[in-house]
Parts: structure tokens; C-alpha cells; sequence
């Protein structure tokens, strides 16, 4: 007899065994994620990891997490914590898919998570107030407790050192956030406070009497916190894309955006310009507002140029003719329709047209806030050499359309071996760079200052933005949905 014609072959069933098997299969974090297009995130309300302005959401942790989403394909939606240990608590619960919020990797959660690849290196510091005597080793902070958030990785450190310092002790806070303990410092309430090196350059100008005293230990590496699981679906993906954004410079630039620029103000001026919000802003503030209303440029910005070029002094004169506010020179100010360039009014406005003329001159390939940065260079040193700058960083192998690329190259400009070679010749290239460099970094403390004002607003009328969708601060392919911060107790567990 043939049996095989008489059985079915096993090959007819094969298509309904794969079926049948990967129907069994449970699926995997990550594609769970992609099924549902949404990708839950547990981070903090801070300078470093994300805040609020009146234009969206900015953070560079923030950053760093929405490109991830964008990456993924999915909708971002983020909730936050007051207490960094919630944070622990929420990811072991299984109430989020990572965490970011500026969290180090120690031993003690190497032992109970998992961690990405790491995207940045800071150092614990102890900070006291300038006018003291610095602190420069452990011995010198033992008279004296060190102020420190709660459940912080910092609080691991002292408990460490606790071992040799029998005397060491330190108040944990868990009612305060950076911010905070750095205004204490400056109002001469504590003497002593630890916060990171990145955390510490982003407040300097905010907080001039806070001091770095001595790194308490060795470089801490930030990386995003992830579930103890069999499952790495979504930590491998999360490599991949961290491995993306290096090779290709994005990770760079955001640091760049967010660190490298923020210690150009030293004591005095930073102490200078703090007190010029307090007495000279409140004058001008709505003249800003109203013009950059008027011209499509967000305020703080032409303020911030106002800044650099009078110190908001709106009869400041220059041996070199120009003069105002916006201190305008002759020929800028007959092209701009200005008459009266000792009037405020009139100096802002020729300011901003000028300004807004020379942002639409760079090339709309280039992406912001990079093409607001080369505004800002050729406002100050000239189009045509701006573009000679460009040629050179070109030339010189390097990306033209990068700032931090063309600002290494403007300084040339000055040097005969490199002016030379390009059609405008000679220039300080170097104030530009400064000029760009200041400027940020002025508008960073405004930007931050009205945040801060704005997000203690919302909290004291305890009006979060529960499911609330905000694109307006950077052009996204998916959206960010902002979910009510809610004590982990009160977040269901919806994943």
C-alpha cells in the first residue's frame, strides 16, 4: 500500500504550526510598544532633565527621550516625579517603560536594573558660597551637614564615605530640587550642597555666589533606567539608536545646545545681569515683547541681543558711531526706516527687523537653533564674512552648516595665512563667537527665570497639564502627551 497517498503530508500544516506557535509566543516589550504606538516615560521637572517654558517643552534628557520616541515611531507620553525614588519604585512596578531624569548608575541599582548605553559624564561637587572658606577635601566639610535631594545617587556616596568619615552627615531633602538647594547656598542659609558638575553650569549665572569646592568623587555616568527583565527588546533598541546618535552628531549637538556655552558669564557679570532683570528689564520687557510679537522672534532673544549690545541702556553711545539700545549704526538704522535711534522704542524695532532680515538670509537647510545662532554671528560681524567662514570650515573638512563647526573656523578670519584665501578679507572673528556665546547664555537665564516663575505657577494652582498634547517647541513627528504628576501610589498601572 502507498501511505503517501493516503496521509496528508505534514508540509500542508506547516503555515498553521508557525501560527499556532507564534500565537503562543507572548510579545515582546517592544513590540507591544510599536503595537500601541506609545512609548511610557518616567522622568523629573528640572533644568537638565525637562521644563516648561510659554513655548513647549525643552529639557536636554527631554530631547534626548523624544527623539527616541520619533525614532520608535510612537507617541511620547511622560510623567513625572517630585522624588527620585518614586522613579526606582515606578520602573520595578512595571508602571513605565524607562526612566530619564538625569539618574547615574551605581552599584546598588546595577544589582536591580538594567541600563543603556551611557550619553553623558558628570561630577558630583561640593558647592559652598563664594566669600567662605573653600572646601577642598572631605576633612573640610565635616563641621558643617551637606544639603542633598533625597534618594539621590549622592546620598549613596555619603553613605560610603560614612565608612572613614564617622563625623560626615548630610540632610536629605525631598521637598526641593536643584534649584533650591543652589538659592540656599546663594541666600547664605546652608553652607554646604552637592549637585552635579552639568547642573552646576547651568545655574551659575543664576546663582554667582554658588561655588564649586572639590569633585566628591569620580565621574558619574548618566543612562536611562530600565525594568530587571528576560526581555531586552526595548534597552537593545535604545543602544542601537544612542549608537545612532553618536556616529552621527546628534548626541554632540544636543550637548553642545544645552552645556558647552553656559560658563561664558563670570562673577561679575553674572551678578551684573541679575541685577539688571531685577532694575532695567521691567522698563523694556513689554517693548520686546510687543516687536517680537509683531516680527515672528521670540522676546527673551531680542532682549537677550539688547542685552549684549547696551546692557539695556537705550543713550549708550559708541567712539565708533553707533548707539541705542539696539545700538544701531548709522547706515542699519536709514535701512531699517529708523529716525530716532536714542528712542527705545525705535531701537527695538530697527534691532528686530535687522535682525529678522539676516536670519532669512542663512539658508533654510539649516536647522535651528543653529541657523538662529549663525544669525546672530553674521548680525554682528557681516553676512559676507560669515559666508567666508563657512568656505573655510568646508574646506577644512568640516560641517558648514554646524556651529559648533564654524565657530572654530571664524577666528581665522584674523589671521593673514586664512583671510587671504577668502573674498572679504580681514575680520575679528573672534567677537563673533563671543558675541554668540554671550547672548545664549543670556537668554538661557531668561528662558529659565520665566520657566521657573511659570512652572511654580502651574503647580501653586495645581493645574497640571494632564493629557495634554504640546508640539510647539519642537517639530515632531509624534506627539508628546503630558501626563498628570501624580505620587505612584495614584498611577495605575497601565502598561
Amino acid at each position: 500500500m502507498n501511505h503517501s497517498q493516503k496521509q496528508p503530508s505534514l508540509l500542508l500544516f506547516l503555515p498553521l504550526i508557525i501560527w499556532f506557535v507564534s500565537a503562543c509566543t507572548p510579545q515582546s516589550t517592544l513590540e507591544k510598544i510599536k503595537q500601541e504606538k506609545v512609548i511610557h516615560v518616567i522622568t523629573r521637572n528640572a533644568p537638565t532633565t525637562y521644563y516648561e517654558d510659554r513655548d513647549g517643552p525643552a529639557g536636554f534628557e527631554y530631547e534626548l527621550v523624544k527623539k527616541f520616541s520619533d525614532y520608535l515611531g510612537v507617541e511620547l507620553r511622560l510623567r513625572f516625579v517630585n522624588d527620585l525614588g518614586e522613579t526606582q519604585s515606578i520602573i520595578e512596578n512595571g508602571f513605565a517603560h524607562l526612566a530619564t531624569a538625569g539618574i547615574a548608575i551605581t552599584p546598588d541599582k546595577l544589582s536591580r536594573f538594567r541600563f543603556s548605553t551611557t550619553y553623558l559624564e558628570v561630577k558630583p561637587t561640593i558647592i559652598y558660597r563664594k566669600g567662605s572658606l573653600r572646601p577642598r577635601k572631605i576633612a573640610d566639610i565635616l563641621d558643617s551637614p551637606v544639603h542633598v535631594l533625597a534618594n539621590s545617587h549622592h546620598v549613596e556616596k555619603l553613605s560610603a564615605l560614612k565608612a572613614k568619615y564617622k563625623t560626615l552627615n548630610w540632610v536629605e531633602h525631598t521637598d526641593m530640587e536643584i534649584f533650591d538647594l543652589l538659592n540656599q547656598i546663594e541666600q547664605n542659609e546652608i553652607r554646604y550642597a552637592i549637585v552635579d558638575s552639568n547642573e552646576l553650569k547651568l545655574y551659575q549665572a543664576l546663582f554667582p555666589h554658588a561655588k564649586a569646592g572639590f569633585e566628591l568623587a569620580e565621574t558619574d555616568k548618566h543612562a536611562w533606567l530600565f525594568p530587571a527583565s528576560d526581555d531586552n527588546s526595548l534597552l537593545e533598541v535604545a543602544n542601537t539608536f544612542f549608537t545612532k546618535i553618536k556616529a552621527d552628531g546628534t548626541l554632540e549637538k544636543l550637548r553642545h545646545q544645552y552645556y558647552d556655552h553656559v560658563n561664558q558669564l563670570n562673577y561679575v557679570g553674572a551678578r551684573s545681569f541679575i541685577r539688571d532683570i531685577e532694575a532695567r528689564l521691567p522698563k523694556y520687557r513689554s517693548l520686546f515683547e510687543t516687536t517680537a510679537s509683531k516680527l515672528g522672534l521670540d522676546w527673551r532673544l531680542l532682549a537677550a541681543i539688547g542685552y549684549q549690545e547696551s546692557h539695556w541702556q537705550p543713550k549708550a553711545k559708541s567712539p565708533t558711531g553707533v548707539r541705542g539700545l539696539m545700538m544701531l549704526t548709522r547706515t542699519t538704522a536709514k535701512e531699517m526706516g529708523i529716525r530716532n535711534r536714542l528712542d527705545p522704542a525705535s531701537s527695538v524695532l530697527g534691532g528686530a527687523k535687522y535682525f529678522s532680515k539676516v536670519h532669512k538670509r542663512i539658508p533654510s537647510r539649516i536647522a535651528e537653533p543653529d541657523r538662529t545662532w549663525f544669525a546672530l554671528a553674521a548680525y554682528n560681524v557681516g553676512f559676507g564674512h560669515l559666508e567666508d567662514a563657512r568656505i573655510l570650515t568646508q574646506r577644512g573638512g568640516a560641517n558648514p552648516d554646524f556651529w559648533m563647526d564654524v565657530k572654530k573656523f571664524l577666528p581665522l578670519l584674523a589671521k593673514k595665512k586664512w583671510y587671504s584665501k577668502t573674498r572679504h578679507g580681514f575680520a575679528r572673528g573672534n567677537e563673533p563667537v563671543s558675541y554668540v556665546q554671550n547672548i545664549r547664555r543670556y537668554y538661557d537665564v531668561l528662558v529659565w527665570l520665566e520657566a521657573t516663575a511659570f512652572n511654580k505657577k502651574t503647580v501653586a494652582q495645581q493645574k497640571p497639564p494632564a493629557n495634554e498634547i504640546n508640539e510647539s517647541a519642537t517639530p515632531a513627528i509624534n506627539p508628546v502627551r503630558i501626563e498628570a504628576r501624580l505620587p505612584i501610589s495614584e498611577i495605575p498601572p497601565t502598561l
